[in-house]
């Protein structure tokens, strides 16, 4: 059985959104690679990738994140995550993302945190 899976971009405050929708596996992530990328090729360093109706995240997924954030921040940008359902921020807490990734709960704190904090400094 396969889940449906949708990606949508935006743009929200001049801040690139990314919204995932269904099953961030093996099979979808590299659908999700290609936006990541697509918004970096067209200059936008500021995402923020919007969990609310993503339903899983498998490593793949995962490494999505791991792989282009660093990138991100050395061309002075930040990729943030919001809107996690309590399963998918549970698999964020165990793997470590809050010491790397801003997580927020919603879009709107996201865009307040791009505000008040453009770039995460560990």
């Amino acid at each position: 059985m396969t889940s449906s899976f949708k990606i949508e971009t935006s743009l929200h405050d001049k801040l690139s959104v990314i919204a995932l929708e269904g099953h961030v596996d093996a099979h979808t992530a590299p659908r999700f690679e290609e936006v990541v990328v697509a918004e970096l090729a067209a200059g936008r360093r500021q995402i923020i990738v919007d969990c609310t109706r993503m339903t899983y995240i498998s490593s793949a997924g995962l490494g999505v994140f791991m792989s282009y954030v660093e990138e991100i921040r050395e061309q002075g940008g930040d990729l943030k995550i919001c809107g996690a359902i309590p399963k998918v921020q549970s698999t964020f807490e165990i793997l470590g993302f809050p010491e790397v990734f801003d997580i927020l709960p919603d879009l709107e704190a996201a865009v307040r945190r791009f505000r008040d904090v453009p770039v995460r400094e560990d």
